[in-house]
């Protein structure tokens, strides 16, 4: 036994100094990179930005590569985006912003707040230039508010509409002998239409052509602002598929020119005064934000709290709302004598309706004590929606997706499958006919589907009365704009779910004068910035859903990550979107 306590005590003991070894070399290493990549903002420098890169409500970092690279490289929040092109403008350094624009991987809500402040910082005087190989239509929504647009002479220019793309799976759940059995509340709230269709209902084409005919039109309209031309041809030269190059593209005067790299750089050089022989010093978004890493300002504390993900039952998960999580900030939020106000970035599709009734009661008690104010980011629809109502005001843009007040829930029967595709059966015995509702092993009876049934529609009824309490709307008129019916920010304003058109910014100055704040810092939350969380963040790249991802593609990877969101649908009523849409505008 004494034998043994000693092996064991050496080995934890070998475990402990191997840990320790191991988190000061990465910390080490990531210290060296930090110290000996740190970029040079010298005179005439050029901001480049890539949209390629997402840049979320969060900032992202993938130490994993930045320790095998020895380069300390991060895509910045998109409020950090905003904040630094601010300061990009009146700075001394910068001359111009390079707007690499092949593809767009950003929402459309996002994109809109990024080309707002490209617009802003063209107020300085400064060009924006833009440059594709391959120029999508969502890369030129941003794009099309540059100086100069040019794209390569043997590349790609793209001009055919937008189109929306839903994933049915009835079919294969029909091969399968699998019966979802589906319960929901409201004729628009398709959520459950993959499941029990093989093609959209009349309802969901309805909605559904009218919030991307929104989008697609707020598209048509700003770059016919942007390029003095007219939404009639825009929409035409599409519909005719006229514009097949980029040469083409020049012609019409969708792009100002086709360029190869060289020669847009040589005219560059040429704008800016720097001698041909010498380089452009271009500097990254991930650099440029880590020669300022204090953008919070100064003052009373507005807390911006970041929502984004799909709303869950429980506590903190990275990468979701977990009603745990968010009670728990936004009541330090509420409790902190230091924080003048309140700011949440819901950028959500929904989830739990239980998790969202939980975050949406704290959010109440909240505006009790303080202001607190809503920003809607690309999407905040169902139960982001649900938990954001009861704040003072809501901000959206009018790209933003929202709406969706409706419920649904879903319990599978898998008996038929179990028997006819595995040969196995069940049985058992129990106290009442109900003993065994929800269960997957039978179909529902009557009983238990009217049950489900009445549970769907109080959760609905609560879900209507919170949205008319908190925008002040009477229960009938909210029945009329709910339904489960989908709604961009534009129609949003006008129907009363929303109560202005602005970005983050504009939001969180809309708290200031709320609490009546002359000067401000802003502090966020969740917070990840240490070292050591982001060490055990790194992203484990061998993960199911990377692997199907790197076999199969994207469009393949997409069918399997609608199937996890199935799985997490099952046997709790939703309040969520419709279901997963991709929007044929290219990224």
């Amino acid at each position: 036994m004494r034998s043994f306590l000693k092996i064991f005590l050496a080995t934890l003991l070998a475990l402990v100094v191997f840990s320790l070894i191991a988190f000061f070399f990465i910390a080490g290493m990531a210290g060296s990179a930090v110290s000996s990549s740190m970029p040079v903002l010298s005179e005439k420098s050029v901001l480049k930005i890539d949209l390629a890169d997402a840049y979320v409500e969060l900032p992202q970092s993938d130490l994993q590569s930045m320790v095998q690279s020895q380069k300390l490289e991060e895509t910045p929040s998109l409020y950090d985006f905003i904040r630094l092109i601010k300061k990009a403008k009146t700075d001394e350094k910068i001359k111009a912003i390079y707007l690499v624009a092949n593809g767009n991987v950003n929402g459309f809500a996002s994109s809109e707040e990024m080309r707002r402040a490209l617009e802003d910082f063209r107020k300085s005087g400064k060009p924006v230039i833009a440059y594709g190989n391959t120029m999508t239509q969502k890369a030129y929504s941003v794009a099309n508010v540059a100086d100069k647009v040019y794209v390569s002479p043997a590349g790609a220019f793209e001009w055919v509409g937008f189109r929306v793309s839903y994933l049915f799976l009835k079919g294969a759940l029909d091969k399968l002998d699998i019966r979802p059995q589906i319960f929901y509340a409201g004729k628009f709230k398709s959520a459950t239409e993959p499941l029990r269709a093989e093609k959209m209902t009349e309802a969901n084409q309805l909605q559904t052509s009218v919030w991307l005919n929104d989008l697609y039109g707020d598209f048509l309209q700003k770059t016919a602002t942007a390029r003095k031309l007219d939404t009639a041809s825009l929409h035409q030269w599409a519909n005719t598929g006229v514009i097949t190059t980029p040469q083409v593209a020049a012609g019409y005067k969708l792009i100002d020119g086709v360029r190869y790299d060289d020669q847009l750089q040589t005219e560059l050089k040429k704008t800016l005064k720097i001698d041909s022989s010498n380089k452009i010093n271009f500097i990254s978004m991930g650099q440029y934000a880590r020669l300022h890493t204090n953008l919070g300002g100064s003052g009373d504390k507005i807390a911006l709290i970041y929502a984004a993900g799909n709303i869950v039952d429980g506590n903190k998960q990275e990468g979701v709302i977990s009603d745990g999580e968010y009670i728990d900030l936004l009541r330090k939020a509420r409790l902190d004598q230091s924080i003048k106000a309140v700011v949440v970035r819901v950028n959500s599709g929904g989830g739990s309706a239980l998790a969202s009734d939980n975050i949406w009661r704290e959010m109440k008690m909240a505006k009790a004590v303080k202001p607190v104010i809503v920003s809607f980011g690309d999407v905040a629809a169902s139960g982001g929606y649900y938990m954001s109502c009861a704040a003072d005001s809501i901000f959206a843009l009018p790209n933003t997706i929202t709406g969706s007040i409706g419920v649904f829930g879903i319990i599978p029967d898998i008996s038929a499958f179990m028997k006819n595709k595995l040969g196995v059966t069940f049985d058992g015995v129990g106290t009442g006919p109900l003993a065994n509702a929800g269960a997957a092993d039978h179909p529902m009876t009557p009983q238990e589907q009217k049950i489900v049934q009445g549970s769907i529609e109080r959760v609905y009824d609560q879900f209507k009365a919170r949205v008319a309490e908190g925008r002040k709307k009477d229960t009938a008129y909210v029945e009329t704009i709910a339904q489960g019916r989908v709604w961009t920010g534009f129609r949003a304003k006008d129907i009363g779910l929303i109560d202005r058109w602005g970005g983050l910014q504009d939001a969180i100055n809309a708290a200031a004068r709320m609490a009546k704040l002359s000067e401000f810092r802003v502090k966020e939350y969740p917070n990840y910035s240490s070292l050591l969380e982001r060490i055990l963040r790194i992203k484990n790249n061998g993960d199911a859903e990377s692997m199907v991802k790197n076999e199969l593609g994207s469009e393949y990877a997409r069918v399997y990550q609608q199937l996890r969101t199935v799985k997490q649908m099952t046997n709790s009523v939703q309040a969520r979107l419709p279901f997963e849409f991709f929007i044929n505008a290219q990224q």
